[in-house]
């Protein structure tokens, strides 16, 4: 049997240069805020852009935390994400387990009913879910984001995924071995999903880190809002501070860098191995 025959080498020199090509531009934005941070405000809209301003202005990062209480937003938005995060794993987790190892009846068409609500944009619900928490007396709390973020059908989509991949005759095993569905999914699954688990906490932590509207909707409070929500009190009635809003921004990404850098080698398998096997 003849092998599959190499690729020139010229190929992949181009394919390589293409790439690098698609990287620079999408790094683009990122380098022109980095900029835009450290120039005067009106500045930061010159053309040609000046990639390094003549006089660098550090104190921006300075007055970001005087002009607004970002150390307040920015506690709010951690608070936030770890908890949703925190259920998002656990709920999703739970639910997957069921729905690829337990036999039970109805099991397919729940599953298809619950994945289906992917589909739905948020904005068809949005109004009654306000009502909802309105009614429930939670409106301007945490605990109508935490409550309405912590179940994620794609989550378990996701980790279902992974479960599949697992071989049934484990769980059997430990079943014979008179170990509970609960000390399955602890002992067996868990430690097995790492991957998969770790990508479900980068998806669910950046979602929840840049979300805009929810907090918009059910934060009225200055002590309660989030870093989304407080770059905005950079922009007033008749102007906007960019270089500030740009500096600002610059350190609301630092938490989402550090989650991904320090998780990126376990989040490329568990994207990889999620869709092993429907």
């Amino acid at each position: 049997m003849v092998g599959a025959r190499k690729r020139p080498l010229y190929f992949s020199i181009i394919i390589y240069i293409i790439l690098a090509v698609i990287a620079f531009i999408t790094l683009i934005p990122f380098v022109w805020m980095l900029s835009a941070a450290l120039k005067e405000n009106k500045d930061v809209f010159n053309f040609p852009i000046k990639w390094i301003p003549d006089q660098i202005k550090w104190i921006n990062y300075k007055d970001i935390w005087t002009r607004i209480p970002l150390k307040i937003f920015m506690q709010n938005s951690v608070k936030l994400s770890v908890i949703v995060t925190f259920l998002q794993v656990l709920t999703s987790s739970f639910a997957a387990y069921a729905f690829a190892k337990l036999e039970f009846a109805g099991r397919r068409v729940l599953f298809l009913a619950y994945i289906a609500t992917i589909a739905v944009p948020w904005q068809a619900y949005m109004v009654p879910q306000f009502i909802m928490m309105s009614k429930l007396g939670l409106n301007n709390t945490h605990l109508a984001i935490i409550f309405l973020q912590a179940f994620s059908a794609f989550g378990v989509f996701m980790m279902r995924q992974f479960y599949m991949s697992i071989p049934s005759e484990l769980c059997e095993a430990a079943r014979i071995d008179g170990l509970s569905e609960y000390g399955i999914w602890s002992r067996i699954m868990l430690p097995n999903a790492k991957p998969a688990i770790t990508t479900l906490v980068i998806f669910t932590f950046v979602n929840t880190w840049n979300d805009f509207l929810g907090p918009m909707i059910y934060l009225n409070s200055t002590e309660l809002k989030t870093i989304q929500i407080g770059l905005r009190m950079f922009i007033t009635q008749y102007t906007s501070d960019y270089a500030l809003i740009m500096a600002a921004s610059v350190v609301a990404l630092i938490p989402v860098l550090l989650i991904f850098l320090s998780l990126q080698k376990q989040f490329v398998q568990g994207v990889a191995a999620s869709g092993i096997k429907g």
